[in-house]
């Protein structure tokens, strides 16, 4: 009996690891067959064909935003008086600082279309660091997935490198010096305070907004509109999706 008993282990235990891969297999093709790949496309796919996707969304809001009037005439993006400005700028204008108002608005957009072209080499750095698993993420993501991968991945990066740009800008442009007359006008007005604010910073973080919500607007046409796909790939693997 004991050996009987010792046999009946000795098989339980051997075909245990066995029984427990096949239920870990029979389960993945539960979940295949449920829609784990209904599309039909490799990852493999699906990584190149985003990464095509990336590349022509980001090198079009590179263009459109680095090009001269890139900011100034797009009013979703358009940077404006600072806040601690916006407050005391009618009341600046009707006492003649109109002319320096728009001069100042105009150096910073200026400022913002230089900087932006440093990005094109950031974004396609984080395109070649995206691993399947960040591919097929983005790809069923929402609207904005891949926008918002590059903000996580690429703010640092971009905010570095804008910096000196802006910086070099408006110190050619005069908004620097736009700015400190500006804030010196409103202390001499009575009873007008206004809070000082580093404005390099204010540009840059504009610029990056801005850039940001032009990407987004390229990559929702890519996902939604059929005819913003110019490549096979690209109608391939977003026309499945």
């Amino acid at each position: 009996m004991l050996r009987v008993w010792a046999t009946a282990l000795f098989f339980f235990l051997a075909v245990a690891p066995a029984r427990a891969q096949l239920d870990k297999m029979l389960k993945g093709l539960g979940n295949l067959s449920s829609g784990g790949s209904a599309s039909g496309l490799s990852d493999a796919k699906i990584g190149s064909g985003l990464q095509e996707a990336l590349k022509v969304g980001t090198e079009n809001a590179v263009l459109q935003t680095g090009q001269n009037d890139g900011f100034l005439m797009n009013k979703a993006i358009k940077i404006l008086m600072p806040k601690s400005l916006q407050t005391i700028e009618q009341p600046l204008r009707l006492v003649g600082y109109g002319p320096q108002i728009d001069e100042f608005v105009v150096g910073m957009n200026r400022a913002a279309e230089k900087a932006v072209p440093f990005a094109k080499d950031i974004f396609w750095g984080a395109i070649g660091e995206m691993s399947f698993d960040d591919a097929r993420k983005i790809w069923s993501g929402p609207d904005n997935a891949a926008t918002q991968y590059f903000r996580d991945k690429t703010s640092g990066k971009l905010t570095a490198a804008f910096t000196p740009v802006v910086d070099k800008a408006m110190g050619e442009t005069g908004v620097t010096r736009q700015y400190k007359d500006l804030m010196g006008r409103v202390e001499s007005i009575p009873f007008m305070k206004s809070e000082s604010l580093d404005i390099d910073h204010y540009v840059v973080d504009k610029s990056l907004g801005g850039l940001f919500h032009v990407l987004g607007e390229q990559e929702k046409q890519i996902r939604t509109n059929p005819t913003a796909r110019t490549t096979d790939l690209l109608k391939e693997v977003f026309g499945k999706k």
